[in-house]
């Protein structure tokens, strides 16, 4: 049997987060098998889209402009966002399959329409979407990996925010939301570099929430264990 080097290779990426938590309950597990597939974005995986063309977002969503939530956590702020604006679509970014699950049950209970799910690596996704394709991104309480050694890690570095600069429209939002002072710093660094402005005029501009925020499960656990959470807007140049 002879190899077509033709043929384009998936290319090779550290994964350092968890894929699978506790065993799914029955329930999840239904959702998983009936409702995952109809929200697929599009052929994300290189064996559905070996030639990486570009998603056909206008097939998925119509007219509406696109947003984009990277690693969406149990999905409720994904859910309320697609519940409060009707308009736009959403896509939802997360490869930890309990997170999924968890999603997917929000999804039906709340009846929103204008959502598709990637269940995996935001870079494989990055991979397909059209450029400047985006008008607004979320990161929410990303894994701050605390580790020094670790911090190469991060979603804001270059690895991440160049992919994500091409995929974003001029003028489009990135809200960053994270509790830890050092992430802060860090992005404050990096967003900036990778051709975003901070927005930032008065300490209440990153001190409150955004006006239509939903504080997530990861936020709620920060204010008991007494960390302050920090609201981070940026725009595209």
């Amino acid at each position: 049997m002879t190899c077509d080097k033709s043929t384009p290779r998936a290319p090779w990426r550290n994964f350092y987060g968890r894929r699978h938590g506790k065993a799914l309950r029955r329930r999840q597990k239904e959702y998983l098998d009936e409702d995952l597939a109809a929200l697929a974005p599009g052929p994300v995986d290189w064996d559905a889209n070996p030639e990486r063309q570009p998603l056909d977002l206008a097939a998925r969503f119509g007219r509406r402009e696109v947003w984009l939530e990277i690693g969406f956590g149990g999905g409720e702020h994904m859910v309320h966002q697609a519940a409060l604006h009707p308009e736009v679509g959403i896509i939802g970014c997360e490869p930890f399959i309990n997170g999924v699950a968890m999603l997917l049950g929000k999804i039906r209970e709340a009846g929103v329409e204008n959502v598709a799910v990637h269940p995996g690596d935001v870079r494989d996704l990055f991979d397909v979407l059209p450029d400047a394709s985006i008008a607004r991104a979320f990161l929410l309480y990303p894994d701050p990996w605390p580790k020094k050694k670790h911090h190469r890690r991060r979603f804001v570095t270059p690895e991440f925010l160049g992919p994500l600069a091409r995929v974003m429209a001029p003028g489009a939002v990135l809200r960053v939301a994270t509790d830890i002072p050092d992430y802060v710093r860090q992005t404050l660094i990096e967003v900036p570099r990778a051709g975003f402005d901070w927005l930032a005029e008065t300490p209440r501009d990153w001190r409150e929430p955004w006006d239509d925020w939903l504080s997530t499960r990861y936020e709620r656990k920060a204010l008991r264990e007494g960390r302050v959470p920090h609201y981070l807007t940026f725009r595209r140049r």
